[in-house]
Parts: C-alpha cells; structure tokens; sequence
C-alpha cells in the first residue's frame, strides 16, 4: 500500500519562513534570480492524492502553470504503483504471482530495482515483499485487525524479496510463490517526490515546496532571499499537527520522516503501529518514535527512514554517519522524549525552547 507519511511537516515551513501560502493572483515580488524573480506568496495548489493530502507552491513568478504537469506525475504514478485498487501494474504483479512474469513501464521497472537495492542494503529492517503482512493486518484502513499468529506465521512464509526476480532486459517481474505480495509503500511516494521535482526544474522552476504526506523537498533557497535557506519545523510526534519541537535549516533538500503514532490499531489497550519487522510479521518494537531523515533524493529518505528506524537509535546514528558518510543527517525522536542527531547537524538543529522535549547524550544509547 502506499504508506502514509506521519509528519506534515511542510504545513510548518510557511510560518516558519515567513512565506505565504497564498494562491491569490496578486503575488509580492520580494527577491530575483538572474532569470526568475521570486514571490512572497506562492502559486499553489492541494489535491488528495495517494491516500493524503499533496501540497505544491511554486515560487518562481510566472510559472503557476507547472503545478498541473506536477500534479498530473503524481496521478500518473499513483495509478501504477497502489495495490489497494485494481488496474495498477502492481496489482498485476502481484495478481500473477507464482504464474508467469510481467511486463512493467520503465517508471515502475525502475522504482521496483531501488526497492530490491534497499532490501538488501537494509539490513533486515526493509523487504519490498512485505505485502502479505501489511495486508494482513492492514492498519490504516477501517477493516484493520491484529491476525492471529497462525496468520502471520503462514504470511511471513511470502515475505522473501529473494524470491523476486527482476528480468533488466525485458523490464518483466515474477514473484516466484503464490501469495506473495509487492509493496512499495515505504518508498513509492520518495520516488514520485523525486519525480515531481523533475518536472517542476524541467518546467523552468527554481524555488518550490513539494509535499506528498510528509516527504517534503524544499527546491532552492528561502523567498526571503538568496542567501537564506529553508527553516524546516520538525513536527512534536506527541502533539497535534502543527506543534514544533525544533528546527533545522535546509535547501535543496528532502526531508522523510517515519513514525509510530499517527498511523495504529490499538487492541487491548496495546498500539500496533504501521511500520513492520519482515522478520517477525509484528511492527518494530524499539525506543524510537519517530526519525527524520535529511538527504538529496527523497526516494532515498523512504528508504533509509524504514531501514534506520528498524535498527533503533544508537545503531541507527552508526549507520547514517559510518555507512553513508554522503551528506544524509538523521533526527530521532525517541519514546523518552529524547532527541538525538547525526554529529554534522548538532550546531544547526535547534530544539525548541518551549518544548518538553531534551536532547540526548549519546554516552547512555545500548
């Protein structure tokens, strides 16, 4: 399913750059670039697409007619990659699963060969074929339930992305058991943020704010000026949308942020969040409630979010600055009310002085 990303935090860039949301068509010029000036008050628009709500403002003046093309990627990929409708190419995939092959557009071809990097990159912590467990318990949707363990056993029998085989030459697809299901949820809306980002540059667009949910990407700098990037307000996972617990300044830049406590079905008094373990068929049980991660590609901070947040907090920090080591930065929250961030971006987080929230020492992580 296409996986709801947890913190709208776009809704916070607004205030927080002193940058309207306006659509109005009186726009206040405020700064310009060699070829484009950029307005105080965007062009913008917002559609429920991909189960949420997808949010673009083009700053850029002049150039209001991008947003259609933007949101026209975003329905065009939406349509081929859900599982939760039929007709999708996914659907198909997985409809044949155990029959034959299938043949997939390139958009999917290639979207399918980043989740099967990610699976194998990730440690254990994300597996493309994680379908029959996601669509057993199916949290999210109003016939969500806790599956006996007899169920999640037989499920977790399907979750094996090693029985994928991706055929390059004839962009084709088989899931070699009957039963198994793809599901790219955990990436799918980094790679249409990517994509709507392409067509926005294409289309002659310098400084924007893509939201698909949550994955957030912040093109070019702040309208307040040249030399001003992108306060970004990380949202408080405890309270109501729109409650900061700090900020971090960014541009260029992809923001992904994955979460416990927005997305769950609570049973006996017990919350089952959204994110699952592929090895255990149940959500990740650790100390972390939610992790943000900052980076280029916005395909790579689905990714990297699922799979960091399947380590916990202290190797989930190892592995962002040890393994990565490319520019990527990670903000965790944890159920403890904690924060902790990767080394490069200590100086230029800055917590919110009224929150309850406290940051970390990374001496006392296990």
């Amino acid at each position: 399913m296409l996986k709801k990303r947890l913190l709208p935090i776009v809704a916070l860039l607004c205030l927080l750059t002193l940058a309207g949301c306006s659509t109005s068509a009186n726009k206040a010029t405020t700064t310009s670039t060699t070829t484009n000036k950029i307005l105080k008050d965007p062009y913008s628009d917002e559609q429920f697409l991909l189960g949420t709500y997808v949010r673009i403002r083009v700053y850029d003046e002049g150039k209001e007619a991008a947003l259609k093309p933007a949101f026209d990627r975003v329905k065009e990929l939406g349509d081929k990659i859900t599982i939760n409708q039929p007709g999708s190419e996914i659907d198909e995939v997985n409809q044949q699963a155990g029959i034959k092959p299938v043949k997939v557009s390139d958009d999917v071809y290639g979207l399918l060969k980043k989740a099967y990097e990610y699976s194998e990159d990730s440690q254990g912590g994300f597996d493309m074929a994680i379908g029959a467990i996601t669509q057993l318990w199916r949290i999210g949707f109003d016939d969500a339930r806790k599956p006996s363990q007899e169920e999640i056993d037989q499920a977790l029998k399907l979750v094996d992305y090693h029985k994928i085989e991706l055929n390059d030459q004839d962009k084709t697809v088989y899931l070699k058991e009957k039963g198994m299901i793809i599901d790219l949820g955990a990436i799918a809306k980094g790679y249409i943020t990517d994509e709507v980002v392409k067509v926005l540059k294409k289309q002659g667009v310098t400084t924007a704010i893509v939201d698909l949910g949550g994955n957030v990407y912040v093109l070019g700098h702040s309208p307040r000026g040249k030399d001003q990037d992108w306060t970004v307000g990380i949202q408080d996972p405890n309270l109501a949308r729109g409650s900061v617990l700090g900020t971090i300044e960014e541009r260029d830049k992809t923001l992904v942020t994955s979460g416990i406590y927005e997305r769950y079905l609570e049973v006996d008094g017990k919350k089952y969040h959204h994110l699952f373990d592929p090895k255990t068929g149940y959500p990740f049980d650790n100390d972390i409630a939610s992790v943000t991660i900052i980076t280029d590609k916005s395909i790579d901070g689905d990714g990297l979010s699922t799979a960091v947040f399947s380590m916990g907090v202290k190797k989930g920090l190892e592995y962002v600055e040890s393994e990565l080591n490319n520019g990527t930065e990670a903000i965790f929250v944890t159920k403890e009310d904690k924060v902790y961030v990767t080394d490069p971006i200590k100086d230029t987080f800055k917590l919110d002085k009224d929150s309850k929230y406290t940051m970390g020492d990374r001496s006392e992580l296990k």
